[in-house]
């Protein structure tokens, strides 16, 4: 049996999850987590074949726990499980250790055959990650103002060019108003930006949300 972690902040979500992978018949999880460090935690302690892990958690940056189970287990298969199809997320998620990268859309189908496919040494992207992966390959190596954000701020950034507030930002990753705040304030500063008009529009020019 492969053993899984599974770590996704809607309890919902995992269930689902949870059920289309032990259907399988060769596929068991022997952990679920809430948040980032939750999955650290449980890592440690059941020590799984494979961690199938939510990159948009509350708390602890999802890159942030990429890097450390890869940095604590650098043999240790990570899937990772997006709603976000951007470029950002699917080349920083790789770069940091991770070896396959599914949407939440395609998981269904495809989260059976990823979990098998990594366990076996393999890397396992869903055709859009693919895609996306290619297309940076192939475009010139030119900086893009995104590299210098981590992954909770560009969370940010995409909330703020929706039109939510910090008070239904702060709510959405269990973190202070005044985080929230100090995130936006790095964010206009990075960005040499002064509004948030200016970071919508910042937003939508690099395809972060869509109108």
């Amino acid at each position: 049996m492969i053993r899984v972690l599974l770590a996704d902040d809607h309890r919902i979500v995992r269930a689902g999850l949870r059920r289309v992978v032990e259907e399988s018949g060769d596929i068991e999880v022997v952990a679920e987590a809430a948040d980032g460090r939750e999955a650290i935690q449980q890592t440690h302690n059941t020590m799984p074949d494979v961690a199938v892990i939510d990159i948009s958690m509350p708390g602890l940056d999802g890159l942030e726990v990429i890097s450390q189970l890869h940095h604590y287990y650098p043999q240790l298969p990570i899937l990772i499980l997006s709603m976000h199809e951007e470029e950002q997320y699917v080349i920083r998620a790789i770069s940091a250790g991770a070896r396959g990268y599914i949407t939440k859309r395609s998981a269904p189908e495809q989260l059976v055959k990823a979990i098998r496919k990594v366990y076996a040494g393999g890397r396992y992207l869903s055709d859009t990650a693919a895609e996306t992966l290619a297309l940076h390959m192939a475009s010139p190596k030119s900086r893009s103002p995104l590299d210098s954000l981590s992954t909770r701020e560009i969370q940010v950034l995409r909330h703020l060019a929706l039109g939510h507030t910090v008070r239904e930002i702060a709510q959405a990753y269990h973190i202070s108003t005044k985080t929230v705040d100090t995130y936006r304030f790095r964010l206009l500063k990075k960005l040499n930006l002064r509004n948030n008009a200016e970071l919508s529009r910042f937003a939508i020019q690099n395809r972060l949300v869509e109108l």
